[in-house]
């Protein structure tokens, strides 16, 4: 009886498998013989069953219980079953990889199929192949399609290039699946970025955000307004499906008050763009960091000049200011074990190889020496005005001395102490690495820092209080933790360090 009664508890806490739902009734009943429960199965994940009753629906602990009905599973013969949808520049290459690095990591022999309607298709097999043990269906669909499939539990995890839409978050809170803004519903697992990119040598090498947006929107037209050739300019873009070039719309174009021109070249996938835009002495393209193929890069400014190139560091960081996470997104339910080992995988450290192999850029927790930073203490130093003394700086200096930065930003939303959803993931895996003792015995500080809006003590006022708030919430999300074992402290330095120009919204998003 007790085993039920904590069964019906749970009940809040819903699985399914998204693919293989049954449909046929069932009755569970305990041990004892004291309690029954009868209704229609609508899933078992090996471990529990989903059983939609006059109650409502009820998870059971299957080891409690009896089944009986023509719908109870053959316990010896359950195969996991669980469905991603999403991007197809995370479910074509990055998660399959991660898929291979796990079946080898658990022993699992794998097979991959295919399919014609654009999915893939895993089977994982124990015992050399003997016995099926699990099922991993990838839709190659789109962000939205994702969150979608999501809703309509036809898939168990959405893969996105996107944060969730608040009407997104309101139709799944509404289904009784969670809350996706949740940190325990969503993770970033690795991080790309949007790049522009040229043929190899097309001479101009450096582009504003603004010249960026007016050149795919048809208002520049010619190389040489822009420092090249006088030659004109071909425009390639992924189809609005492939995700990236509609990310690139929403983030450039639309952010700089302009819409895209009617005579882009559109290709299906972002290896055919690179490759068009390789052979293509006066084009111009935009592509993942990830799938940028032998094109050069454009480096991004703004009209302070300051330059922010995209590399492995610059977008580990969030400092390259068109850095996407590449976010997975769960519903608030059980998963099967195996689905729920698949997630735990892809925070160990041979997963991170895996990610970066893939051409991604991993969430290891890496250390920079400060002296890897001298492009960022220069312009510090060229940007100190009136709000920012050579003491403050000399205070700066004397902190970082001797100190390595970790590849780890927490950004917030303007003004104020808020995190944004990229930083609030980095939050819950900060909190992880001190749990797992990364850094006991060794000194962690906190260290704010703000954009340029508003007077310099107000600034240097909101860095200091930003700089607690992340300790406070890293804090917060341990369980296990003693402090005692880290040294921690706090401090801020206003608008003292930037990594970008403060005369746009992006680059006052990259300072704070």
């Amino acid at each position: 009886m007790n085993i039920l009664r904590a069964a019906v508890i749970a009940a809040l806490f819903l699985f399914g498998t998204a693919t293989s739902a049954l449909a046929d009734d069932v009755t569970l009943t305990s041990r004892d013989g004291a309690l029954e429960i009868s209704g229609t199965l609508l899933g078992f994940d090996g471990e529990f069953y989903r059983v939609d009753t006059d109650f409502g629906i009820l998870t059971v602990d299957g080891s409690g219980v009896n089944c009986d009905g023509p719908a109870c599973p053959t316990l010896g013969a359950y195969v996991a079953e669980f469905t991603l949808s999403g991007a197809p520049s995370m479910g074509g290459v990055l998660m399959p990889a991660l898929i291979e690095g796990f079946a080898l990591n658990a022993g699992y022999a794998l097979t991959r199929e295919d399919r014609a309607d654009s999915s893939l298709y895993f089977r994982l097999y124990e015992g050399g192949g003997d016995r099926e043990a699990g099922r991993i269906s990838i839709r190659l669909t789109s962000s939205s399609e994702g969150f979608a499939d999501l809703l309509g539990e036809q898939a168990d995890m959405a893969l996105s290039l996107r944060e969730v839409r608040a009407g997104e978050r309101v139709l799944v809170r509404e289904a009784g699946l969670g809350d996706l803004r949740s940190i325990r519903q969503f993770r970033v697992l690795a991080r790309d970025a949007l790049v522009p990119i040229v043929a190899p040598g097309n001479p101009v090498r450096q582009l504003t955000l603004f010249q960026l947006a007016r050149i795919f929107a048809g208002e520049i037209t010619r190389w040489n307004e822009v420092g090249g050739e006088d030659a004109p300019i071909t425009l390639h873009l992924t189809e609005p499906s492939n995700g990236i070039g509609a990310l690139f719309e929403d983030l450039v174009v639309r952010e700089q008050g302009e819409t895209l021109a009617n005579d882009i070249l559109m290709h299906g996938t972002l290896r055919g763009l690179a490759d068009a835009v390789s052979h293509d002495p006066f084009g111009i393209g935009i592509s993942a960091f990830s799938q940028r193929g032998l094109t050069d890069l454009v480096t991004l400014s703004g009209d302070c000049r300051f330059e922010v190139t995209a590399n492995a560091a610059s977008v580990k960081a969030g400092d390259y200011p068109l850095s996407t996470p590449l976010y997975l997104y769960l519903p608030g339910r059980r998963l099967p074990k195996m689905a729920r080992d698949f997630l735990a995988y892809m925070r160990t450290d041979r997963a991170q190889r895996v990610i970066r192999r893939a051409g991604f850029v991993d969430q290891a927790l890496t250390e920079v020496p400060v002296a890897a930073q001298g492009q960022r203490l220069s312009n510090a130093i060229m940007a100190a005005g009136p709000d920012v003394s050579l003491q403050e700086l000399q205070r700066m200096a004397g902190l970082f001395d001797g100190r390595n930065r970790l590849a780890l930003s927490f950004r917030f939303r303007g003004g104020s102490t808020v995190l944004d959803t990229p930083s609030r993931a980095n939050v819950a895996f900060l909190a992880a690495a001190l749990e797992a003792g990364t850094f006991d015995g060794r000194k962690l500080a906190f260290v704010g820092f703000s954009d340029g809006e508003g007077s310099g003590d107000l600034n240097l006022r909101l860095s200091k209080r930003r700089a607690k708030a992340v300790r406070d919430a890293v804090l917060a999300e341990t369980e296990v933790f003693d402090p005692a074992r880290v040294e921690m402290e706090t401090t801020g330095f206003g608008e003292a360090l930037p990594m970008a120009c403060d005369d746009t919204e992006w680059g006052r998003g990259v300072n704070r």
